[in-house]
């Protein structure tokens, strides 16, 4: 049989297999073909330092492996302790608060956040302060002893950053939080915010 005679016959059959390949293993093209993402490093010289590390910490936020990245010091510092500059009672606090400070997760609208007018070694000597219950009533958490000021957001609309809206209340009672400990840095640390129980007059 000469060339001629074989060609025909390999090009259909060619043909017939790729189209049982591709029916069936599509998505397996579809890797082959797509180029693997590579992040690069952030060399523009508009970025200040503290931005470029900004922008830095944002992506490890974002890329992080897990259900959620466990809280450091420095991120409950970033996210949760807040200074007197701005009214508490602004109704757009929360709203404005939580994009600057980057609060979401995995870019999705968290549902409740607390800030605290307070300082962080306030906060977490909170730690070493007695179990109470959580608010929850399910989980274990520590009680400040005094009042502290905050403010409480509940999301109001929005499904993923930036388009998360938030109702603000400012709020004066005592904080509930919970602990854990943050082997890099051997400390106790306060990991969330759970409640703020309001001073009844």
């Amino acid at each position: 049989m000469s060339q001629w005679n074989i060609a025909p016959f390999l090009l259909y059959s060619l043909q017939e297999n790729m189209g049982t390949l591709i029916n069936t293993k599509a998505l397996f093209l579809l890797f082959l073909l797509l180029k693997p993402l590579q992040f690069v490093g952030i060399n523009d010289y508009n970025f200040s330092p503290e931005k470029q590390e900004e922008f830095e910490d944002y992506m490890e936020d974002l890329l992080s492996t897990g259900p959620t990245k466990p809280p450091s010091k420095d991120t409950f510092k970033k996210r949760v302790i807040i200074d007197a500059e701005r009214p508490l009672t602004d109704p757009e606090y929360c709203t404005e608060e939580i994009r600057m400070k980057n609060v979401h997760n995995k870019l999705f609208c968290v549902k409740e956040h607390f800030f605290l007018l307070a300082s962080y070694e306030d906060i977490q000597e909170l730690c070493f302060h007695m179990f109470v219950q959580c608010s929850n009533g399910i989980r274990k958490c520590h009680r400040s002893w005094k009042v502290i000021e905050g403010v409480h957001c509940v999301l109001t609309s929005g499904d993923k950053m930036p388009s998360c809206k938030y109702e603000s209340s400012r709020k004066e009672g005592f904080v509930l939080v919970t602990c854990r400990w943050q082997n890099d840095i051997g400390q106790i640390i306060p990991d969330s915010v759970n409640g703020i129980v309001t001073i009844k007059c």
